[in-house]
C-alpha cells in the first residue's frame, strides 16, 4: 500500500503560515500537494520584526530567492547586533543610554563570531585580563569587531554588496509574509484558499481528517500544519495538547507597540535593534528606512496597560490619543508537544517566547527544518514524531534560559518588577551553565565558520547560545566569572597569541568605520530612493 503523505494543509497564513508553505512545497520537490486556508484579516500596524543571522541560508537560499530582492519588496534593513541601554541603570526608560561608573549603560549583543586560541574561546582570554586587573575595557568591545561600526551607524555591507561582518534583518513582517504567498503560490504551486474555518473533522483514533470552512468547503489532508496563532485551533483546541505557561520563567505578558517616524537624513539608520530597559519591562526598537519599530513589553501584574501605554508614548514623543497603538496580550510557555498524531504546530500556536532576542521567526524555521528532515508517511511512526518533539522543546527550553539571565542578572531592582524577576524560578540545565560560567569553564565548544554557527544549521540547532552570546549578556550586566580559566596558567604562548586576536581587533574596528558607507546610504541605493 502506498503510505506517503500527498496531502498536507496548513490552518493560518501570515508569516509562520507562508514560510511553512514556501518551505514544505520546496522541501517536498513539489511531490505534495500544499494547500493554506488563511481566514480574511485586518490589516496590522507594521511594527517591525528582527531576526537572526541565519535566515537568508536556511530559508532564502533555501528558497532560490537573493537577498536583495526579497529586502526590496518588504522594507527591510539590516540589524548587526542587539544594543541593550538602561538594562544596569535604575529608572524610568530612555531613548539615549545613562551614564553608569563613567560610561554609557549600554553593551551590544553582536552577532559576530569570536575568535579563539587553542580551542579557547577569546571571552576566557579576557575575563583572565579582567580579573587580574589587566584590562578596564568592555567584553563586546574588546573581542568584537562590530562595535565601533554600529556606533558610527555604519552599513554591515560595503557599496558594491560585499558583506564585511554577519548580520540579520529588520523588516514589515506582514510584507514579508506577502511577499512568501506570491512566491508559494506563483512558483511552487501552493494553493491559497481564503476562507474561515468552522468545524476540525477527525476520525475514532484523534486524528484529523479535514478541516470544513464557513464558505462550505471540506479540505482533506494526510497532515496538517496549525498556524493559526495564539488561538492555536488544532494543537489546543482540537487536539487538546496542553500548554505549559512559564510564568514563573517569563513574567511579561503583554505589550503596546506602534510604528513611529523618524528623520533618517537627519539621525541616520542603527544598524541594530536596541532593547531599552523600562521601569515595567522593556521597549524594543526595530529601524527601518522612513520609521522604527517599537514596543514596551510588560508584565500585567506589574503594569497596568494605560500606565505602560502612557510610559512608552512618552519615550518616542507620541500622543496616547492619536498614535496609532497596538494592544498585545500573549502567553509565554509552549505546547507539551509541538508535533500529535498528524498535527504539526508551528509558529506562535505552539510556542512563545518575548522577542528580546529575535527569536520568533527562528522558532519556526527551526521547526520547519526538523519537519523535512523528519517528514513522515501515513504510519506516523512515533520515532520520527518523539525526535522532532525533543529538538522543539530543547530549543525553546534552552532559549528560554537564555532570554531569563537578561533580567535575572540585570543590577536594577528598583522596582517590584525588577525585584520579581530576581526570584524567578531558573532551570537545572541553566544553573549548570551558570555554575561553568563563574568557574571559568567554556559553556560550549567555540564555534567557527567551518561547521559552526553559521555553516551548519544542525549544529546551530543543537547548540544555539554559544560562549560569546552568553559572554555579552553576563559581562554587560556586570556579572564577571569567579576565576579565570585555570588551565590559561599554563599557556603563555596562547596567551601572547590572544593579546595578538585583541589588536588585531582594534585595527579591524578603525578599519570598518573607515571603510564602510552609513547604513542610511546603503539602504537608499538598496531601496532604489538614490
Amino acid at each position: 500500500m502506498d503510505q506517503r503523505i500527498k496531502n498536507v494543509v496548513i490552518l493560518g497564513g501570515g508569516t509562520a503560515g507562508w514560510m511553512s508553505a514556501a518551505y514544505l512545497a520546496k522541501a517536498l520537490q513539489q511531490t505534495v500537494n500544499v494547500t493554506i486556508l488563511e481566514a480574511p484579516s485586518i490589516p496590522r500596524i507594521g511594527v517591525g520584526e528582527a531576526t537572526v543571522p541565519n535566515l537568508q541560508r536556511v530559508v532564502f537560499d533555501f528558497l532560490g530567492i537573493p537577498e536583495d530582492e526579497w529586502m526590496r519588496e518588504c522594507n527591510a534593513a539590516f540589524k548587526t547586533a542587539v544594543k541593550f541601554v538602561n538594562w544596569r541603570t535604575p529608572g524610568a526608560g530612555q531613548a539615549t543610554p545613562r551614564l553608569f561608573e563613567g560610561r554609557p549603560d549600554q553593551f551590544f549583543h553582536p552577532f559576530g563570531l569570536l575568535p579563539s586560541e587553542e580551542e579557547i574561546p577569546l571571552s576566557h582570554y579576557w575575563a583572565s585580563k579582567r580579573i587580574n586587573g589587566e584590562t578596564d575595557e568592555p567584553f563586546d568591545y574588546s573581542c568584537y569587531r562590530e562595535p565601533a561600526m554600529m556606533d558610527a551607524l555604519r552599513s554591515p555591507k560595503h557599496l558594491d554588496g560585499t558583506p564585511a561582518t554577519y548580520y540579520a534583518w529588520h523588516f514589515d513582517a506582514a510584507l514579508v509574509a506577502d511577499y512568501l504567498r506570491r512566491h508559494a503560490t506563483g512558483k511552487l504551486g501552493v494553493v491559497h484558499i481564503q476562507d474561515e474555518m468552522t468545524e476540525v473533522v477527525q476520525d475514532a483514533r484523534g486524528y484529523v481528517m479535514a478541516l470544513k470552512t464557513k464558505g462550505g468547503r471540506t479540505l482533506a489532508a494526510d497532515l496538517f500544519v496549525d498556524c493559526s496563532g495564539f488561538r492555536s485551533l488544532l494543537m489546543n483546541k482540537a487536539m487538546q495538547e496542553p500548554f505549559i505557561d512559564m510564568k514563573d520563567h517569563l513574567p511579561n505578558d503583554s505589550a503596546v507597540a506602534s510604528a513611529v517616524p523618524h528623520d533618517d537624513a537627519t539621525h541616520g539608520v542603527e544598524p541594530f535593534t536596541s532593547s531599552i530597559a523600562m521601569p515595567g519591562g522593556w521597549t524594543w526598537k526595530i529601524p527601518m528606512l522612513g520609521r522604527f519599530g517599537s514596543g514596551y513589553v510588560f508584565s500585567s501584574q506589574f503594569t497596568k496597560r494605560d500606565e505602560a501605554t502612557r510610559d512608552f508614548c512618552a519615550l518616542w514623543g507620541l500622543d496616547p490619543e492619536t498614535a496609532p497603538l497596538n494592544q498585545v496580550k500573549f502567553r509565554v510557555g509552549r505546547n507539551r508537544r509541538a508535533w500529535v498524531k498528524n498535527v504539526v504546530g508551528i509558529g506562535l500556536s505552539t510556542n512563545f517566547l518575548e522577542p528580546l532576542e529575535s527569536t520568533g521567526i527562528y522558532f519556526t524555521y527551526a521547526a520547519l527544518y526538523q519537519l523535512a528532515k523528519h517528514f513522515p508517511d501515513r504510519t506516523f511512526d512515533k520515532r520520527l514524531i518523539d525526535r522532532f518533539n525533543h529538538q522543539m522543546e530543547t530549543t525553546f527550553d534552552d532559549t528560554r534560559d537564555f532570554i531569563q539571565a537578561h533580567f535575572y542578572f540585570a543590577p536594577r531592582n528598583d522596582t517590584p518588577y525588577w525585584a520579581a524577576n530576581k526570584e524567578l524560578k531558573l532551570s537545572d540545565s541553566f544553573l549548570a551553565k551558570l555554575e561553568m560560567y563563574k568557574a571559568g569553564i567554556p559553556v560550549n565548544p567555540p564555534l567557527t565558520d567551518e561547521g559552526g554557527y553559521y555553516g551548519n544549521f544542525e549544529a546551530e540547532f543543537n547548540n544555539f547560545w554559544t560562549n560569546g552570546s552568553y559572554y555579552c549578556i553576563f559581562t554587560g550586566m556586570n556579572v564577571l566569572p569567579e576565576r579565570a580559566l585555570p588551565a590559561l596558567t599554563h599557556k603563555p604562548e596562547a596567551i601572547k597569541k590572544a593579546e595578538a586576536h585583541f589588536e588585531r581587533i582594534r585595527e579591524q574596528q578603525d578599519e570598518l568605520v573607515a571603510s564602510l558607507p552609513s547604513n542610511y546610504e546603503f539602504l537608499r541605493r538598496l531601496h532604489g530612493l538614490d
